[in-house]
């Protein structure tokens, strides 16, 4: 085994933001490294690359010896931090586990675009970390378009000091119906009973009760939920402020034959959501992307406290695989 030594490289179409770029770039140049070399760099290096993360938001590691699966899962048990098992999660999405860490990315239709989020903000538990790599790249599209959620935050502000406080001051609650069975259709087609870990009416229900959700049992066996409040703005301990939510997803892309968007997200106190707000909001995201062009063997580490991230439709076969790590709680308290 030998030492590898990942250099730090500029990349098309970076962003600058202050003192920090988006991505990250670390680029292994040794032909002749091995999975091993790789790990064990990691493993050295764990507390520089979070920080790496925390700072720029995310980070590219590419060229990196990295073959499927199986390698992905050694990177990041490399990073020594606690699995968040996706099993335990209450994401709406139907993913498909390789490893005890490792799944796959959402299993939309390639056709499904999926707008900006923080993974999981929508719940009052969401990782800290999420790592991608990706398997095959799409033969058209498929990108994994970033953004800095803090820089997002910062022209929203500026431009919509009233929505920003709404934001702040009144947080988001979220509906969404869940399937009776998985629907890998819809790319939130996750049913009631992989997503609260349930095996009947009784066992669910007692679920959401405890985790502060109301809820509607319909005709059709499917499961409607609103969330507690939970917050759009999260502040960091580094003093900056983040857009955390997902907002943006719920109003432009939670829509299949059982959820429609205008009826997914309003305000922790009832009150609407101003829609002209969103859609700006999503206009500034986009203009802020930084699409990530999947190369096969690549890894992703993101801070999902910093960065959102997204998906483009593609053509042809497209295989991206995640993990994530440390599960988080959030609760936020209305100022009625």
């Amino acid at each position: 085994m030998s030492e590898i030594s990942p250099v730090s490289v500029a990349i098309e179409n970076q962003q600058q933001h202050g003192k920090t770029v988006f991505p990250y770039a670390l680029f292994c140049q040794d032909s002749e490294a091995s999975l091993a070399d790789a790990v064990s760099w990691t493993n050295r290096q764990k507390t520089d690359l979070l920080n790496i993360a925390n700072e720029h938001g995310a980070v590219l590691l590419r060229d990196f010896p990295i073959a499927g699966a199986s390698d992905f899962d050694a990177i990041v048990s490399a990073l020594e931090l606690d699995n968040f098992p996706y099993k335990k999660s209450l994401s709406n999405a139907v993913r498909i586990n390789r490893t005890d860490r490792v799944f796959s990315a959402n299993e939309a239709p390639s056709e499904v675009r999926i707008f900006f989020h923080h993974e999981m903000a929508q719940t009052p538990l969401y990782p800290r970390w999420i790592f991608f790599s990706c398997e095959i790249a799409a033969h058209q599209g498929g990108a994994t378009p970033l953004c800095r959620s803090d820089v997002l935050y910062e022209r929203i502000k500026e431009t919509d000091p009233q929505f920003a406080d709404a934001c702040e001051g009144r947080g988001l609650r979220y509906t969404n119906v869940m399937p009776d069975d998985d629907d890998a259709n819809s790319g939130m087609g996750r049913s009631w009973r992989s997503t609260l870990g349930a095996d009947s009416r009784d066992a669910a229900e007692h679920r959401l009760a405890e985790l502060g959700y109301s809820w509607q049992w319909q005709t059709n066996g499917c499961l409607k939920s609103t969330s507690p409040p939970l917050p759009a703005v999260m502040e960091l301990p580094d003093g900056r402020k983040v857009f955390f939510n997902q907002l943006i997803a719920a109003f432009s892309g939670w829509k299949d034959n059982r959820n429609d968007p205008s009826k997914s997200i309003q305000h922790g106190d009832g009150t609407p959501v101003d829609p002209e707000a969103v859609l700006a909001a999503t206009e500034m995201a986009e203009e802020l992307a930084f699409d990530l062009q999947w190369q096969a063997g690549d890894i992703a580490l993101i801070d999902n406290t910093i960065a959102m991230h997204a998906r483009r439709p593609f053509q042809g076969k497209r295989k991206v695989v995640a993990s994530l790590a440390e599960m988080q709680t959030q609760t936020f308290a209305l100022n009625c």
